[in-house]
C-alpha cells in the first residue's frame, strides 16, 4: 500500500501559471534571431521543463560558440510584454488548490525572480510564499531528482509521502527518480505518451486533481 500523501509539490510553468504556450512562442522567435530556427513542437520536446542554464548550454553547443554575457537581456521584454498581456492561471488550478487540504509547495526549473513575477501576475504568489524552491538551489536540474528531494527535505516530508504535479517529461522523470508519485497534467503542451510511466497518473483536467490525490472533500 502506498504511503498517504503528506505534501503536494507543484511545478510552476504549465501547472500553476499557463505560461508554456506563451514562452514557447517567444522562444521560437528568440532562437531564430540567435541562428537556430526551430518549430514550437521542437522547442517543447527539447527544452520544456528544463532550466535556462540547460537551454543556454544547448544553444551554445548547436551554434558552436559561447553566448555573450547577458545574452538574454535584449529578449526579456518580449517575454514580459507577452506575459503581462496574456498570462493567466492554468484553467481549474484555483479550484484544485482550494480543495487540497494538506501542505503544498512549488519546485520549478525557473528562477525565484521568474516565479515571483509569474505567480505574482496571476495572484497565486500568496498561496505559496515561503514554500517556493528553484532549480538554482540544487546541483542538477530536472530530469535529475535533486530539486524535488530538496523541496521535500525543506518541507520535512519523506519522498515516499510526496506527490508531484508536472506537465513535462523531464518533470515526471525527476519525480519518479525521487521516489515520489507523479501526476502528469496532459492539458498543456506535452503529449500524454511523454508523461505516462510507472508511479504516474496522467490527467487532463486540473479540477480533477484533488480527487486523484485522494483529498477531495467528498471522499
Amino acid at each position: 500500500m502506498s504511503d498517504p500523501i503528506e505534501l503536494v509539490i507543484f511545478d510552476c510553468d504549465g501547472v500553476l501559471v499557463d505560461s508554456e504556450r506563451i514562452s514557447v512562442r517567444v522562444d521560437v522567435a528568440v532562437l531564430a534571431q540567435l541562428g537556430w530556427p526551430m518549430t514550437e513542437a521542437e522547442v517543447v520536446e527539447r527544452f520544456m521543463g528544463r532550466t535556462e542554464a540547460d537551454m543556454a548550454a544547448e544553444i551554445e553547443a548547436h551554434l558552436g560558440r559561447p553566448l555573450p554575457a547577458n545574452w538574454e537581456e535584449p529578449f526579456r521584454h518580449l517575454y514580459r510584454e507577452a506575459f503581462e498581456a496574456e498570462l493567466k492561471p492554468v484553467p481549474g488550478i484555483l479550484e484544485a488548490l482550494d480543495a487540497i487540504a494538506g501542505p503544498i509547495c512549488v519546485a520549478s526549473s525557473g528562477t525565484h525572480e521568474r516565479m515571483r513575477y509569474t505567480l505574482g501576475l496571476t495572484g497565486l504568489y500568496p498561496r505559496f510564499a515561503g514554500r517556493i524552491f528553484s532549480a538554482s538551489e540544487v546541483a542538477r536540474g530536472k530530469p535529475a531528482p535533486d530539486l524535488f528531494l530538496h523541496a521535500a527535505r525543506r518541507m520535512g516530508v519523506r519522498p515516499a509521502a510526496c506527490a508531484v504535479v508536472e506537465d513535462s517529461r523531464y518533470g515526471v522523470e525527476a519525480a519518479r527518480g525521487a521516489g515520489m508519485r507523479a501526476f502528469g497534467y496532459a492539458g498543456g503542451l506535452s503529449p500524454r505518451a511523454w508523461l505516462e510511466g510507472p508511479d504516474t497518473v496522467v490527467f487532463d483536467e486540473m479540477r480533477d486533481l484533488p480527487r486523484l490525490l485522494g483529498n477531495d472533500p467528498d471522499i
